[in-house]
């Protein structure tokens, strides 16, 4: 069983896209997945695997993939992933914040793990076919209920069409988790694709911080199409942290949709350390007055990886505020694209939006696409975008090499400050901490 994501799709004998007559199509990997889903669910599985059949592969002249690497769409030879052999082992490598409100472990789209223990008892936290079952009126009001608008709905057709579970939390009212939620989606073996899937859903007044982390058991040729839902009511506060840190022989798409209601506010922070090929799309809905979006990406480039990411941040209500921060380090022949809206619509008075793209260039092979964008039907608004591009500064790299340090490391302390602006933005220390040590791993400081 192959999965084909070019224009002739061809999964389990399927006929290509083009033709007539395609049934008997089978849209989750296996029966035991498929049985854990409701009825109605596995119904729009179907509808969605069948729709993912007859949508056309991007094109060079789609605005939405301007600039892309279309090459690296072809998905032909990816496989659904078989369940890991050896689960304890996963288990025990999913060791990231020292303490946790509570922690899910998921391994090629299976639960291995969920220690809930330290969430209070009217907090959900729970797989997300469970939910569909359990909670249904809930899952359907915020399961992938946006349109996709960024480029990658064919991909996103595929992931609902091949989701096999998830991590749904659902926090009441007013209730505060003092702790980070940790949730870990592992990828074991060659060619093999996973779908992971991120629901949150706060009430009124709710308050929690969720780190999502995408890691790789392997040095090996991956495919993952992970998409993650947040929804926020009135007054609530959410910090979400998404650690990518795949294999650099993975292909990923990582899609977000971000709903926010009135006077709360969503903090959503992207660190891209890994992949081959990464295209992320964020899409921010600011629906209620006094509702703030801030967007913030992190993303150290090397070698030939490529990281593809389109934003949205469309303000429905007046008195809103959407603050886009992304930093760019690119070094060898790496590449990186933005493509970024600021859309005001007609009713969104008082508008507060900014979007600031920062690109430092480490290489002269290496190659950065900055596209902001502003759209405003609304009056007595403030928005300002921009996007800059520059090199190491020589007078602090002279400084720091005349105090012994050597030439590479003085420039990879630069770029972990260069990050560390970004880091700064989220309110949490301990958090800040946390993911500092990560990047220094990553740059070998």
């Amino acid at each position: 069983m192959s999965l084909s994501a070019t224009s002739d799709v061809s999964i389990q004998g399927i006929p290509p896209v083009g033709s007539t007559g395609v049934t008997g199509i089978a849209p989750l990997p296996d029966a035991s997945s498929s049985s854990r889903w409701p009825q109605w669910f596995q119904h729009d599985q179907q509808k969605a695997w069948e729709t993912f059949t007859t949508l056309r592969q991007p094109k060079r002249n789609d605005e939405p993939w301007r600039f892309a690497n279309l090459k690296s769409l072809d998905l032909s030879d990816f496989q659904p992933a078989a369940p890991v052999q050896d689960r304890d082992s996963l288990i025990a490598r999913s060791s990231g914040l020292g303490e946790t409100g509570a922690k899910m472990v998921f391994a090629n789209d299976e639960m291995i793990h969920r220690d809930a223990r330290g969430l209070p008892a009217n907090v959900l936290l729970i797989p997300l076919d469970q939910a569909a079952r359990e909670h249904e009126d809930l899952f359907r009001k915020s399961f992938m209920s946006s349109e996709v608008r960024l480029g990658s709905k064919k991909f996103a057709t595929l992931h609902r069409a091949r989701l096999a579970t998830g991590a749904f939390l659902h926090v009441p009212k007013n209730v505060v988790i003092e702790r980070p939620i940790e949730i870990w989606h592992w990828v074991e073996g060659e060619k093999a694709s996973i779908f992971p899937h991120t629901l949150i859903v706060l009430e009124e007044g709710a308050s929690a911080t969720v780190i999502d982390r995408f890691v790789s058991a392997r040095d090996e040729r991956s495919l993952a199409i992970a998409v993650n839902d947040l929804t926020l009511g009135k007054n609530s506060r959410l910090t979400y942290v998404g650690v990518q840190d795949w294999s650099d022989r993975v292909t990923a798409f990582h899609l977000n949709t971000t709903e926010v209601e009135r006077d709360a506010t969503s903090t959503a922070l992207q660190m891209n350390l890994g992949g081959s090929y990464v295209r992320g799309e964020s899409d921010s809905h600011l629906l209620g007055e006094g509702s703030r979006s801030v967007m913030l990406s992190i993303n150290p480039a090397s070698g030939t990886r490529e990281i593809d990411q389109r934003t949205f941040q469309d303000h429905f209500a007046p008195r809103a505020t959407s603050d886009l921060l992304y930093h760019n380090a690119l070094g060898d022949s790496s590449r990186t694209i933005f493509a970024g809206l600021i859309k005001v619509e007609e009713a969104a008075h008082e508008t507060d939006a900014y979007q600031k793209v920062r690109n430092l260039m480490l290489s002269d092979e290496a190659e950065a696409n900055s596209m902001p964008g502003l759209e405003i039907l609304a009056d007595n608004v403030r928005c300002t975008h921009g996007a800059t591009s520059g090199e190491v500064n020589e007078d602090e790299l002279f400084y720091m090499m005349a105090r012994g340090i050597p030439a590479k490391q003085a420039a990879q302390l630069i770029v972990r400050g260069f990050f560390g602006s970004v880091l700064e933005r989220l309110e949490n220390e301990s958090l800040q901490d946390h993911l500092g040590a990560i990047l220094d791993r990553k740059l070998n400081l």
